[in-house]
């Protein structure tokens, strides 16, 4: 089986971390021959789509990954495409979604770009409003007011964002929000994610893995003392943790369509019994929900993977 990886520079990747590369790892196991390519090199003449890029083999020690000779991979005659670059979710990234639907009637994208492309995770979450905090997607400061005053303390979030970055919280009183929304207003024209705090954040933010709409495991991500993001990309710990009843319940009632929409690889949010974001664009957690489970994670998305090409 071939496999291309679009992803940022493999070289730079931290190989004890890095989902993206224990994917790569367990291909490498299963025999599989590596591809990477990053998505500036696409390129799309009529309806051939290739890139410049190289194959990979995966190494065990320090470096951690050896790169061939570069080369045009043309696209259609892979099996399996992962597409795992970092967003931001913006119109570079919108715009490979757009050029990799060229080779879908050959090749398996993982996950699907058209899906990608119409389920932004802080959007496609809104389909389940009765699993959320309370929450408003507008840029109408009127708006923003009046739904701080009904709930007290709120965090305040670009749509697109990702890592933690450009995520705010703001209690009823604090002055600072006019300012907030004016710094926003001049970055970008879209429209911001405002919810209820919840507090249960301070015990955590769990991030739960799911494969082809199945449950994989579950990590929690603990803010720093004084923090209110839990990201690990911002300092949050990662702390083993077993998954609730509601946990279950949030991801039987959107697995099904995750499924549908091919969105194989998928990581979820959930601060207390709130699901807050569904992240499909490159979700990450394998390699530490790994050490804490003992599972090999990369394997059972492998298996999901191999289990849709069967089909």
């Amino acid at each position: 089986m071939k496999i291309a990886v679009q992803m940022d520079p493999v070289m730079a990747v931290d190989p004890h971390a890095d989902s993206t590369y224990a994917l790569m790892r367990e291909a490498s196991k299963r025999g599989y021959e590596l591809f990477h390519y990053q998505p500036t090199s696409l390129s799309l003449r009529g309806k051939k789509l290739t890139a410049m890029g190289e194959e990979v083999e995966i190494l065990s020690g320090n470096p951690h990954a050896r790169l061939g000779p570069r080369q045009r991979l043309e696209l259609s005659q892979m099996d399996v495409l992962l597409l795992r670059q970092d967003p931001p979710f913006d119109m570079a990234y919108i715009t490979t979604t757009h050029m990799l639907e060229h080779v879908m009637d050959d090749v398996l994208v993982v996950n699907d770009p058209i899906w990608v492309r119409n389920a932004p995770e802080k959007l496609l979450v809104m389909h389940y409003p009765e699993l959320m905090p309370e929450t408003l997607v507008t840029r109408d400061p009127q708006e923003i007011r009046a739904f701080r005053e009904e709930f007290g303390d709120i965090i305040i979030k670009p749509l697109f964002g990702n890592g933690g970055a450009g995520v705010f919280k703001l209690t009823r009183e604090d002055p600072n929000l006019a300012s907030l929304l004016e710094m926003f207003a001049e970055r970008s024209a879209e429209p911001l994610m405002i919810q209820r705090f919840l507090p249960d954040v301070a015990a955590g933010d769990k991030r739960i893995i799911l494969a082809d709409g199945e449950v994989v495991g579950a990590i929690n991500r603990v803010p720093q003392a004084g923090e209110a993001r839990s990201n690990m990309h911002v300092g949050g710990r990662p702390e083993k943790i077993s998954m609730s009843s509601r946990d279950h319940e949030i991801c039987a009632a959107i697995g099904p369509m995750l499924k549908e929409r091919g969105l194989i690889f998928v990581g979820i949010d959930v601060i207390g019994n709130h699901i807050t974001e569904i992240n499909v664009t490159s979700p990450t957690g394998l390699q530490e929900l790994d050490r804490f489970d003992g599972i090999n994670s990369a394997g059972i998305l492998l298996d999901a993977i191999e289990a849709r090409l069967a089909s």
